[in-house]
């Protein structure tokens, strides 16, 4: 299962960016966004974002 960030959630730390194995995650503006095809729904960038701004998709 891939993930998504919910943009008015998201500060744009980077946070997640940086834990993704799979490189899934770029940066926007303003918030981060993540490829659901680069995704490999391990769940590792949901933990790590410290807002919470990422879930299921």
């Amino acid at each position: 299962m891939a993930y998504k960030i919910n943009p008015d959630v998201c500060v744009g730390c980077g946070t997640c960016a940086g834990e993704c194995p799979a490189g899934a995650i770029h940066e926007g503006d303003p918030a981060y966004t993540i490829d659901p095809e680069a995704c490999a729904g391990c769940g590792t960038c949901a933990d790590a974002c410290p807002m919470g701004a990422i879930e299921e998709a």
